[in-house]
């Protein structure tokens, strides 16, 4: 991809990532140096870093993306909704695994969603004996408006990039993600 706004190391600066000269996150003195495995080149230093900041800005968006939706909404719950939006109808115990939380965890999530509207419980046709969450008409529209938002802005802050690259970032991480579910 191309470089956008200086380069490397000043993008790291204002990503607000802890760079120091020596182009180290600093406060590492209790790793292991593991030269064999590469985990000390440059690459994987940078990308360690970016993924940092990356997660600390998307737990901070979740939380406000979450308020969006309904302003008592947990920001845990919102992937929850968004899995149920993309994927339609699922299990419980599904969603449990798909978000990595126990049932008694999902039960409370499911039962504050029930509470606010955004979900609903319905027989599964498959099997009369389970339970299909589902988002309620409510739920749909407020999430739905709430991601349109989201990729909104997304194309606001990515207006300068050349649609190629975006669509090489969403593979790469597409990637990414998959390599982590192994």
């Amino acid at each position: 991809m191309a470089a956008r706004g200086g380069n490397f190391q000043d993008r790291k600066i204002e990503a607000g990532a802890d760079v120091h000269e020596d182009g180290n996150g600093g406060g590492r003195g209790g790793e292991s140096h593991l030269s064999g495995s590469g985990v000390n080149q440059p690459e994987f230093l940078a990308l360690e870093r970016e993924l940092t900041v990356l997660l600390r800005r998307a737990r901070a968006n979740q939380g406000e993306m979450a308020r969006e939706v309904h302003p008592d909404l947990e920001s845990s719950a919102y992937g929850l909704l968004v899995r149920l939006g993309e994927c339609g109808g699922q299990r419980a115990t599904d969603l449990a695994a798909f978000i990595g939380v126990g049932k008694a965890t999902m039960s409370r999530q499911l039962r504050a969603l029930e509470e606010l509207g955004l979900v609903a419980r319905e027989p599964d046709p498959a099997d009369g004996r389970a339970w299909l969450v589902t988002l309620t008409p409510e739920g749909q529209e407020r999430v739905g408006r709430v991601r349109e938002a989201r990729r909104a802005r997304y194309a606001r802050r990515l207006a300068g990039w050349d649609p190629r690259e975006v669509t090489e970032l969403a593979r790469l991480l597409h990637e990414l993600n998959r390599g982590m579910e192994k």
